[in-house]
C-alpha cells in the first residue's frame, strides 16, 4: 500500500491475501458481533475465471452463518481475471449460482442473509447497462460502486503513481460518483446502491447519495482523518437534513433528487 498523501489518496494492491476461510472465522469469532458484519468474498489468485463460480459458492457458503451482509467482489484490479466476471457471459452464470446458493443457504440457516455485487469504477456505459440488467434479473440484493481504479486521475505525475494496483481516496470521487448516477438511472431505486469512493466528508457523502446511492461507505477517508470522520460525516448529513425542512434523511435526499433532475 502506498499513500499520497497531496491528494489524500492510496494505492494498493494487497489482493486478498488471508489466512483462509476457516482461520478467518476462527478469528471472527472472537470479536463478537459489536456491530453489522460484512464479509467480502471472491475467487482465489490461481482459479481460471471459467471455475471462478466453484470458489464464490464455497465461500459463501462458508461465511454465510456468521454475516449481515455478503459482499461479492467481482472487481478487485489486484485479483488476476477477478474483473473478467464482469464481462455479460460471465456475470450472467455467476450471479444465476449465487442467487441459487443464497436461497439454499436461507433455508438451510432459517435467515436470508443480503448479497451485494461490488463493481468497478472503470466501465463503460454499455457495461453499466448491462451489469444493472443482470442485477434486476436476478434480483440481488445491493451494489457497491465502486471498487478502486486502475487509472490514475490527477496523480499522473505523482512519483508513486506508477505502481502497480488499485487507486483509491479523492481522486476517485468524481468517477465513482458517475458510475453510481449512471447505474441509478438504470435500477431507479429498484435495488440499493452502496456508494464509495473518495468520500472524506458530509458533502461528499451527500454527493453520492444525490447521484443515487441509498447507503455510503469510506475507507480511504479513514486512513487520513481516523474514526472520527464518521461521526463528522452524521453531524454533517443531520445538518443538511435540518436545513432542507425534513424530518429523515431519506426525504431530505428525495427532494434534493427531484431538485437536480429538472
Amino acid at each position: 500500500m502506498f499513500r499520497l498523501p497531496r491528494h489524500a489518496a492510496l494505492i494498493n494492491r494487497m489482493g486478498f491475501n488471508n489466512v483462509g476461510v476457516q482461520k478467518f472465522l476462527a478469528n471472527l469469532a472472537q470479536q463478537g458481533r459489536p456491530c453489522p458484519i460484512g464479509i467480502n468474498i471472491g475467487k482465489n489468485r490461481d482459479t481460471p475465471v471459467d471455475r471462478a463460480v466453484e470458489d464464490y459458492r464455497t465461500a459463501m457458503q462458508a461465511v454465510y452463518a456468521h454475516a449481515d451482509y455478503i459482499t461479492v467482489n467481482i472487481s478487485s484490479p489486484n485479483t488476476p481475471g477477478l474483473r473478467d466476471l464482469q464481462q455479460q457471459e460471465n456475470l450472467e452464470e455467476l450471479l444465476r449460482a449465487l442467487k441459487a446458493e443464497q436461497a439454499a443457504l436461507a433455508g438451510k440457516y432459517g435467515r436470508y442473509v443480503p448479497i451485494a455485487l461490488k463493481i468497478a469504477p472503470d466501465l463503460d456505459n454499455a457495461q453499466i447497462g448491462a451489469i444493472a440488467s443482470l442485477v434486476l434479473a436476478h434480483k440481488f440484493d445491493a451494489v457497491i460502486a465502486t471498487n478502486t481504479t486502475i487509472a490514475r486521475p490527477g496523480v499522473e505525475h505523482e512519483p508513486l503513481a506508477n505502481q502497480t494496483g488499485g487507486l483509491s481516496g479523492r481522486p476517485l470521487k468524481r468517477l465513482s460518483t458517475e458510475v453510481i448516477r449512471k447505474l441509478h438511472a438504470h435500477l431507479q431505486g429498484k435495488v440499493p446502491i452502496i456508494g464509495v469512493g473518495g468520500v472524506e466528508n458530509a458533502d461528499d457523502a451527500w454527493e453520492k447519495l444525490e447521484a443515487g446511492a441509498d447507503l455510503v461507505q469510506i475507507y480511504t477517508g479513514i486512513i487520513y482523518e481516523g474514526p472520527g470522520i464518521v461521526q463528522n460525516i452524521v453531524q454533517g448529513l443531520f445538518d443538511r437534513m435540518r436545513t432542507a425542512g425534513c424530518d429523515n434523511l431519506f426525504d431530505a435526499v428525495a427532494h434534493a433528487r427531484k431538485r437536480v433532475s429538472r
